[in-house]
């Protein structure tokens, strides 16, 4: 029997079993509220942008929308994921904050507060969380403390941007928090996969998959965590590409052992492996944009669309479908989600190169994310009313 994804992650934290009578999940209310988030910040972004929403000034530039998405949305469902139970003032302290944060996005007298409340949850998140994972035993999960407490950082440190006039340090600092949001998703989401297909590959064929592949997980963390620096020197960057491209096929080397092939009965663990596959593709596409110059923005839409729409959506269903007590590959909505952020992520690379057609293909686009999210949280919401009462634990994968 395998240990569920949660209780590993609660494992290699030190946390310490609690009573679901006194807490909570932190995933009941942060993801909903985060596939919300995602259905309507991409067209709030356009309205901004292109269309005079004066009242959205806050969002009218492209770092705007990038900090709203990694730090609004992303840090939402890290919460919600790796927190776990909490005490029920905790969490609604929490959310809280983080739903006053989102009010940022707007020009109101109470811009401050907003801001305010956004740095708060995200210090309090890496008060909850950076702790937790410096007593892992393994350096590779003790690597999620200062990962984790560097994102809460950036989180923190580009709020000074709505007081700030445009800085040079704005783009580059965008580019570094979504390679750290993709050494997140490389790590996290091999952990989330390797026992999930083991768990399936025992009960069908009584076989081990490829697991972990720790020698191929260490080569990741170590490439993806050198690359982000060494980017930052113009000298440097022929090497920083030289890694990235190394890490591309590691991770499609590593989807490969996984073995998709095997897995033709479960539609969930697919989708899983295509979203760690797009990773893969964005960061050969990322090392290509470090050699030849071509707009930048090509490899960071597929981390943020293709990428991390497909895994972030599919673990948040998976994750409540088995605390329901349900199996994830009943669900149907999966696939018709990845064909969703796959257009999503086409269509908006196509808009670069669309000619006077841009701005319509932009909010086709938009339209084809937000129409996902939205039924992500209709999916979450289903889900969520089934799961029997006093029984939001740990469960074992399937």
């Amino acid at each position: 029997m395998f240990k569920s994804n949660a209780k590993f992650f609660a494992v290699a934290a030190g946390q310490k079993p609690v009573s679901t009578a006194l807490r909570q999940p932190a995933w009941r209310w942060f993801f909903p509220l985060a596939a919300l988030h995602a259905a309507l910040m991409v067209p709030l972004t356009l309205l901004a942008l292109y269309h005079g929403w004066d009242i959205l000034s806050q969002l009218a530039s492209p770092a705007a929308h990038a900090r709203e998405l990694l730090f609004g949305f992303a840090l939402a469902v890290i919460a919600g994921y790796l927190l776990g139970p909490l005490p029920r003032r905790l969490q609604g302290w929490l959310v809280g904050l983080w739903l006053v944060g989102r009010l940022g996005i707007l020009d109101w007298p109470g811009g401050a507060v907003a801001t305010l409340a956004d740095a708060l949850f995200a210090l309090w998140l890496a008060g909850l969380l950076v702790p937790r994972f410096l007593a892992a035993k393994k350096w590779r999960n003790r690597v999620l403390s200062p990962l984790l407490g560097l994102i809460c950082l950036l989180a923190v440190v580009t709020l000074t941007w709505r007081y700030l006039d445009d800085m040079p340090t704005t783009a580059p600092l965008m580019h570094q928090s979504v390679l750290w949001l993709v050494l997140l998703m490389t790590f996290m989401g091999g952990r989330i996969i390797s026992p999930a297909v083991n768990g399936y590959l025992m009960s069908r064929y009584r076989m081990a998959g490829a697991g972990v592949q720790p020698q191929v997980e260490s080569a990741l963390i170590v490439l993806l965590g050198s690359a982000p620096f060494l980017m930052l020197w113009s000298a440097l960057r022929p090497l920083a590409a030289g890694l990235v491209l190394a890490a591309g096929l590691l991770v499609l080397w590593r989807v490969m052992r996984w073995g998709p092939g095997r897995c033709h009965e479960r539609p969930d663990l697919l989708v899983l492996m295509l979203g760690y596959t797009w990773l893969g593709i964005g960061l050969l596409l990322l090392a290509r944009t470090w050699w030849v110059p071509v707009h930048a923005s090509t490899a960071l839409h597929v981390f943020t669309i293709a990428a991390l729409g497909t895994l972030s959506s599919t673990i948040m269903l998976r994750h409540v479908i088995l605390r329901a007590r349900y199996r994830p590959e009943s669900e149907w909505a999966l696939v018709p989600l990845a064909g969703l952020f796959a257009t999503a992520a086409i269509m908006r690379l196509w808009a670069l190169d669309a000619g006077s057609a841009w701005l319509v293909i932009l909010w086709v686009s938009s339209l084809l994310w937000s129409l996902a999210w939205l039924l992500v949280a209709w999916r979450l919401c289903y889900w969520l009313a089934r799961i029997p009462s006093g029984r939001s634990g740990p469960t074992p994968p399937r």
